[in-house]
């Protein structure tokens, strides 16, 4: 690979990429509390680190934008302390990933999942949930072509979903910023 008119060793390249997508896999991942901060590479390799073990070590510690204390993630399951009652998870659906946070203010939690219902259905579902609880939509159905709904309640306390459908599988996702209060 050439690089500004010199040639770059092979290796350094495959450095530089194992290091890339371990900082990525490192970003999604949050952080217990007290715990160390992922790695991350350097935003670029020096042309004269020929030594993969050396290059690895030069790795700086940065924290992930979205991981704070408190925010707790998965993937393929409902986190523990999820707001369940708040954002239930729909019959016949898969949870794709979740995540809460509900040491700041607002609290914040997120939902994705899968169903082979229609995005119409979904957002049917949640409108029905959340309107039991108090929250009141906002007009409007769609963003371009894909189903999305806002909710309010209190003024304050948001929650809004998006389906977009593929290949008969609509992949929902919801937000919610609610008042830690609402999710104890």
């Amino acid at each position: 690979m050439k690089v500004i008119g010199t040639l770059m060793p092979a290796r350094i390249g495959l450095v530089a990429a194992g290091v890339a997508v371990v900082a990525a896999a490192s970003a999604c991942t949050a952080q217990a509390p007290g715990s160390a901060t992922p790695a991350t590479a350097p935003a670029s390799a020096p042309a004269a680190a020929t030594n993969t073990a050396t290059a690895t070590a030069s790795a700086t510690a940065t924290a992930s934008p979205s991981a704070t204390p408190g925010t707790s993630a998965t993937v393929g399951a409902l986190v523990a302390g999820f707001p369940s009652k708040l954002l239930p998870v729909m019959p016949g659906s898969k949870v794709v990933a979740s995540s809460f946070d509900k040491a700041t203010t607002p609290a914040t939690a997120a939902l994705v999942g899968s169903t082979a219902a229609k995005p119409a259905a979904v957002v049917a579902y949640y409108t029905k949930a959340l309107e039991a609880q108090g929250f009141k939509a906002v007009p409007g159905n769609t963003v371009g072509s894909v189903a999305s709904k806002d909710f309010v309640r209190a003024g304050s306390e948001t929650v809004n979903i998006a389906v977009p459908a593929t290949g008969g599988v609509s992949t929902f996702t919801i937000g919610a910023n609610v008042t830690p209060e609402s999710v104890k």
